[in-house]
């Protein structure tokens, strides 16, 4: 089952965010997310998801650098601090991000501090039937220095932190630029996987720009009987609510492949 988001961080600028999730519910998308809730009007925010009708699918909790073995006790602070949010916004995925790479500290010592925040974190997930989904970027073109970059590793913190709360957050477009091997990582792990970001490289644009064959990487995801999001993170080349129709159009074709 393919089920589109759009994260309104990306669109609409002029707009805000509560009003953006009004404009782009007659394009026939399944939900909206969008970043940090940290400085929105949530009330607002509120409203208009339950005037539309459509679902939050996933907000990043914040938190700071994951790497940092001193930072652990900030990060269980920001995600129960965002419980909140959760419950006001009827949302049970936040993303989680590692921050920079430390030039000064072991990968290995980075990697494990990143396990040891998520384990100390995975409690309070259970507990509110939150995911939180731990997301690796590109290095190459937009996050130089961030640290965790290829879903290999992500994978490998996952099944270290060993709660079915905390999963990978797959980008398309930033493991398209980092490593390829897109479906079979998609058929071989999507279990894993608590949320989807997409976006076409080069450009970080709309699918359908650039080199990936988002019919297929759509159809893929559709065949697992994947029941989560797909969230459409990109810059529009035309007119955003156009895009989100066509997006919409492509995912219908690719569930009836």
């Amino acid at each position: 089952m393919l089920k589109i988001s759009s994260c309104i961080e990306m669109i609409l600028g002029d707009l805000a965010h509560h009003e953006r999730i009004r404009a782009a519910a007659p394009t026939g998308i399944d939900a909206v997310e969008f970043w940090g809730w940290q400085g929105k009007d949530l009330d607002a925010v509120e409203a208009a998801l339950k005037d539309t009708g459509l679902p939050l699918a996933a907000f990043g909790c914040g938190g700071g650098s994951l790497v940092e073995a001193g930072n652990r006790d900030n990060f269980v602070a920001a995600v129960k601090e965002s419980l909140a949010v959760s419950q006001q916004l009827d949302c049970w995925t936040m993303i989680v991000t590692t921050g920079q790479e430390l030039p000064d500290v072991s990968r290995e010592a980075q990697h494990a501090a990143v396990v040891d925040a998520l384990k100390a974190a995975a409690p309070l997930a259970e507990d509110n039937g939150v995911t939180l989904v731990l997301e690796p970027l590109n290095v190459l073109v937009d996050h130089k220095g961030y640290f965790l970059v290829t879903s290999d590793e992500g994978l490998q913190i996952v099944e270290e932190v060993g709660s079915a709360n905390v999963k990978l957050l797959y980008d398309i477009y930033h493991q398209q630029i980092s490593e390829g091997n897109l479906i079979p990582t998609i058929q071989n792990q999507w279990q894993k996987i608590g949320h989807f970001h997409a976006a076409d490289h080069p450009g970080r644009f709309e699918p359908g720009t650039g080199e990936i064959n988002y019919l297929n990487v759509f159809a893929a995801i559709h065949r697992q009987g994947y029941d989560k999001y797909v969230g459409m993170e990109y810059r529009p080349t035309k007119d955003a609510l156009e895009t989100l129709r066509d997006i919409v159009a492509l995912g219908k074709q690719a569930k009836a492949l």
